[in-house]
Formats: C-alpha cells, structure tokens, sequence
C-alpha cells in the first residue's frame, strides 16, 4: 500500500516528530538549537505555528501553511537537517543510513493529520498542552515550559489552571491517574 499525505494550499495540519532514539532527551538538552532551526526555516518558507509542545525525544505541533503553500515535507526535511547539523556526530549510525548519508537522530517518517474543523483543532491543541502531564514530566500542563500553554495563558485563551482541578488533586483533561 502506498501511503497518501494530504496536501492541502493553506491547510492547518498536527504533527507529531519523534527522535530515532526514544531513550534520548535531545530536543530539551538542545532547546535553543531547535528553536533556531524552526526560525530559520520559517524565514525562508514561512508557516504558522498555531501550537506546540517539545518533549525531550519527540513533539506535537500544529501549523498553518500560507494560503496557495502545500509543502510541509520539506519544512520537516529542513528543520530536521539544521538541527542535526548542528549536534555532535556521535550517535549509531546504521548501514542504511551511512549509504544515505543520514545521520541517526530523527525517524524518517512523522505523522501528519489535516485538521478538518474547529473541535477538531481545538481537540489538537488539548492534546498538544497536556502531553507532557500524559507523559509525567510535570503535573500541571502550565509547568512545562517548552509549550505553547504559555502563549494561550498570556493571550486569555485557557485559563492558568487548565488541565488540573485542585480541589479533586487530579488531572481534569485526559485519563485519571
């Protein structure tokens, strides 16, 4: 079976982008290059970033490509190829791979979903604020600080309790724990 992506002039898609090595925390440890990588691109393709978070070996994200664009591959090829030229070259690298000239820090492939309406984006964008409670990194969504959660708080679209309700000492959005 051939697989199909959407390609959509305009579209608002989710991703989720995951590290070869899911041991590794390389995206938190390299923050800054990440984001660096993720400017660079945006200035010579521009794209909207609608929302994100970034764990330490993968991360969600939603954006909006201009209004005639469809190439979010390349934006993924690109901001994967400066962040990993931009790290040491000591990870494994398997045979494949060194026949490709590829190095060993992203898998190939991403997950890509085109947003179909507006619960759907919004659904998305819970996903995307709560991931790293899901994940136990934090236990409140607002505590992890590589998230967008930060820029909907400041612009009063969620509260700054979203996603936890004190008085039960649960998380509020997504499975009890």
């Amino acid at each position: 079976m051939q697989y199909r992506r959407a390609f959509v002039p305009g579209g608002t898609f989710f991703f989720t982008v995951n590290l070869l090595e899911r041991r590794k925390t390389l995206l938190t440890d390299n923050i800054e290059l990440l984001k660096q990588s993720f400017q660079h691109i945006k200035q010579a393709h521009p794209f909207n970033i609608d929302a994100i978070v970034i764990l330490p070996e993968h991360l969600h994200t939603i954006w909006t490509l201009p209004e005639t664009d469809t190439d979010f591959s390349m934006r993924w090829r690109l901001i994967k190829s400066t962040f990993s030229r931009g790290l040491p070259k000591d990870e494994h690298i398997n045979k494949t791979r060194h026949s490709k000239n590829e190095r060993g820090i992203w898998q190939r492939r991403y997950w890509e979903h085109l947003i179909r309406d507006e619960k759907d984006y919004m659904n998305h964008v819970d996903y995307i604020h709560y991931n790293p409670v899901k994940h136990g990194y934090v236990d409140k969504a607002i505590d992890w600080p590589y998230s967008s959660i930060h820029k909907f708080i400041r612009n009063g679209m969620i509260d700054k309790h979203w996603g936890y309700d004190e008085k039960i000492g649960m998380k509020a959005f997504g499975e009890r724990t």
